[in-house]
């Protein structure tokens, strides 16, 4: 079997090829400019400092701070000193919210980003006690869906 590495990723790692590119960076640099406005910025302050590659339609930064990974648009950021176990599940789901952010505009920051900040900071406790996977809330579980289905590569390990 083929090892797949973000070199050798099936034809929908650029989520569209030709005009429709185009159409998904117009669609996510209008009706997604609030969320990818911030991402850029953020990737524009730390672009000196990190590790970059490009993933699908979308700039990995790898930070310096081990708390996983965020995405903000066309924007992703990840933790950089992970294993590559975890960096490759990491690198899909957050390309999920991706894709997200291209469907949600700026409906992604009260449907999406906030949930999914609130259940990663809050809920670790209760998750740990009761067993309860961190992708068991709705938009974790549909970023894995759409990071794997866009990208064309299977998580491995889910937990």
């Amino acid at each position: 079997m083929k090892k797949t590495t973000v070199a050798t990723l099936g034809k929908r790692a650029r989520a569209v090829k030709g005009a429709g590119q185009y159409l998904f960076f117009l669609i996510q640099w209008t009706w997604g400019a609030s969320v990818n406005v911030v991402g850029g910025l953020v990737c524009l302050f730390l672009y000196p400092f990190c590790k970059h590659e490009h993933f699908g339609n979308a700039l990995i930064t790898y930070v310096p701070w081990n708390q996983g990974g965020l995405s903000l648009g066309l924007f992703i950021f990840i933790a950089a000193d992970r294993n590559k176990e975890w960096t490759f599940n990491t690198r899909i789901h957050e390309y999920g919210h991706t894709i997200q952010c291209l469907l949600l505009g700026p409906l992604y920051w009260v449907v999406v980003a906030l949930p999914s900040a609130i259940w990663c900071n809050f809920f670790e406790g209760y998750r740990r006690r009761n067993n309860v996977s961190y992708y068991k809330l709705y938009c974790e579980s549909w970023a894995n869906r759409w990071g794997e289905k866009w990208s064309d590569i299977k998580r491995r390990n889910d937990k």
